[in-house]
């Protein structure tokens, strides 16, 4: 099935530790990881059953953080953004900013994780206030 126009597609983490990264999103968000192609390359498994969720990948980072490549921020739906702000703290992130309020969207953080990339984790609710 291929994505739709104007839908994310695929991301990419890059990581100076390929698997401490591995680590880090297995506990946070439950992702799997399956070799695919050159040496340290792991295509990512988002979701389960026939839902193949966003494509993603992890690599080797190429470049040095702040050199190269600076990033596309992407923010992940969770069940719950205060469980996922102390699973990511337990998994070796940092909070870089704490749950926030979107009025009828939801409820909002933001932490980097152990490769130093910035990741949004959004609990959805309409009825937020």
């Amino acid at each position: 099935m291929s994505p739709r126009p104007n839908q994310l597609a695929h991301f990419a983490i890059n990581a100076d530790d390929v698997d401490r990264a591995k680590r880090f999103y297995a506990r946070v968000f439950g992702w799997r990881f399956e070799a695919w192609g050159p040496p340290g390359f792991f295509m990512i498994k988002t979701s389960e059953g026939g839902d193949p969720g966003t494509f993603g990948s992890l690599q080797k980072r190429h470049h040095p953080v702040g050199e190269g490549m600076s990033g596309f921020e992407c923010t992940v739906a969770v069940a719950d953004v205060d469980e996922t702000a102390r699973t990511v703290a337990a998994a070796g992130g940092t909070l870089t900013m704490p749950r926030m309020t979107i009025g009828t969207v939801g409820h909002l953080i933001k932490f980097r994780d152990t490769e130093g990339n910035l990741v949004g984790a959004m609990q959805y609710d309409e009825n937020a206030k």
